[in-house]
């Protein structure tokens, strides 16, 4: 019998509820093409719920169970999630495979990353203590002033399929730790593990209503949560479009937002290199989680005296990934995560070629692969920059290439799109890398390397990318707000006005 994903309800308030219209969304194994379960689909009534259970968690004793409470206090429950993750991590990575379809061998690396992310928040939020009442310098000695570091208050945190449960973590600890209350709503087509995550948080005894699950599809539930008054900020990894829909419904309260969206990131490849380093990193940037991160390095620039032999290299490398089920030992391509997802590549494919490129590689599904959501990795060349393959974001397993001759050519390339979330840049010339880095319009440069991430450094992009920052220092200032406390210390009158005259 096919692997079954376990039935949970809503999480509101510590615990399990049905939603109220008894609605669900079947669970699709991407691999089989089977429904493995069902997860349950919220709306506006469940949200109303959810966010009065997030704002009775923050208020709840003047603030002082959750909101107002030590970090010290907080980070204990961070360290027990990370603890419980950590002795589930291969269950939790099952059910993230045949729930998304990504690679096992991933799946058990972004758990590793789940538990590493709740552990370094745990870190940050004992650091406030020791911040709290940072003194400013003022030019006046009349005068004290310190500041306070508060939680920003109830905040909405909408997540994306392609990471289910490591990207959802990015916002739920920080925002826990930072002393938020929180209403997470990850993607209806990935929501298996953050259901289970809920039930990590009823088993280490969270308080209720600081962390509330609904899943659930996202104009039913997305969209109330995004322009709910009650809910003090939204942060949002996705698509642009939904994006664009999330700042559109906070500003009509003006709500603060952070946004991380889509891109179409470049890999510079000078001539300089060694060959075989450079195309695995090139196939590692592109093909890695199935192709669907929205920092992929899906546009390769590579000099035009190597970019033959380069190619015929690559290629090699991109015939060699194995394709499989996803739970197959060695598996390193499984299927995008949806019928949909995998048309739309199709599509973009096929648009491709009826525009002139021409496909090196890849394009079709794999001949032993009868079922599933399966596209071999595709390198397409002959790309001119008017071309959709070249402008768009195609979210699967798929690169298209341009040769360049100079290096101000290759950033002129580089930089011309409205995207700028990741970049990354391959030569043995670390005063080339270093100039590039400097002059490449994105959040983040890789050098030498293609999608490296540490919970420790700043994620996010520029452009139409989005804007504010996930994960390191910055992640934690997302859902903090402060506070000026100024004192006037003198013994004498401020003398500014003319007393009234005494009787």
């Amino acid at each position: 019998m096919a692997l079954q994903v376990p039935r949970r309800q809503l999480f509101i308030d510590g615990q399990w509820r049905e939603p109220l219209l008894k609605n669900r969304i079947p669970v699709i194994n991407p691999a089989t093409e089977q429904i493995i379960g069902d997860i349950p689909a919220a709306t506006s009534e469940d949200v109303e719920i959810a966010v009065a259970a997030a704002r009775r968690a923050f208020s709840r004793n003047k603030g002082k169970d959750w909101a107002s409470a030590s970090g010290a206090f907080r980070a204990k429950y961070l360290r027990a999630i990370a603890a419980k993750i950590t002795e589930r991590k291969t269950e939790f990575a099952k059910l993230e495979t045949i729930d998304c379809g990504k690679p096992l061998d991933e799946a058990v690396w972004d758990m590793e990353d789940v538990a590493g992310c709740f552990e370094y928040y745990a870190d940050l939020a004992e650091g406030l203590d020791a911040k709290q009442k940072a003194p400013v310098s003022l030019p006046m000695e009349t005068f004290k002033s310190h500041v306070l570091k508060e939680p920003i208050g109830v905040v909405g945190l909408i997540t994306p399929w392609n990471y289910p449960l490591l990207m959802a973590v990015w916002k739920v600890a920080p925002a826990l730790a930072a002393g938020c209350a929180a209403i997470l709503k990850p993607s209806e087509l990935a929501s298996v593990t953050c259901l289970e995550l809920a039930e990590v948080c009823r088993e280490v005894g969270l308080p209720p209503g600081v962390l509330n699950i609904l899943t659930g599809l996202g104009h039913e539930a997305g969209a109330p949560l995004a322009s709910h008054p009650n809910v003090d900020k939204i942060a949002f990894t996705g698509s642009n479009a939904t994006g664009s829909k999330i700042m559109t419904a906070a500003a009509q309260v003006v709500k603060p937002v952070s946004l991380e969206l889509g891109g179409k990131s470049p890999i510079i490849v000078f001539e300089d290199v060694d060959l075989d380093k450079a195309a695995e990193w090139t196939a590692f940037g592109c093909f890695w989680t199935n192709g669907q991160i929205c920092s992929a390095t899906s546009r390769l620039i590579v000099h035009e005296n190597i970019a033959k032999e380069f190619l015929d290299r690559l290629v090699k490398w991109v015939k060699n990934i194995k394709i499989s089920d996803p739970l197959e030992e060695g598996c390193r391509l499984g299927p995008v995560v949806s019928a949909g997802q995998y048309e739309k590549i199709l599509k973009f494919i096929s648009t491709a070629k009826s525009e002139g490129a021409t496909i090196l590689t890849g394009g079709v599904r794999p001949k032993h692969l009868k079922k599933g959501y399966f596209v071999e990795p595709t390198i397409i060349t002959d790309v001119t920059t008017s071309m959709q393959i070249w402008r768009e974001e195609v979210f699967g397993p798929v690169l298209c290439v341009k040769t360049f001759r100079t290096e101000e050519e290759a950033l002129e390339l580089a930089n011309g799109t409205p995207y700028g979330l990741g970049s990354a840049v391959i030569s043995n010339d670390l005063e080339r890398c270093d100039r590039i880095s400097k002059a490449i319009q994105a959040g983040i440069v890789w050098i030498n390397c293609s999608q490296p991430c540490f919970c420790q450094a700043p994620w996010g992009g520029n452009k139409r990318s989005g804007f504010g920052r996930d994960l390191g220092e910055w992640g934690l200032d997302n859902y903090l707000t402060v506070k000026q406390v100024t004192r006037y210390v003198s013994d004498e009158p401020w003398g500014w006005y003319r007393p009234p005259s005494k009787l």
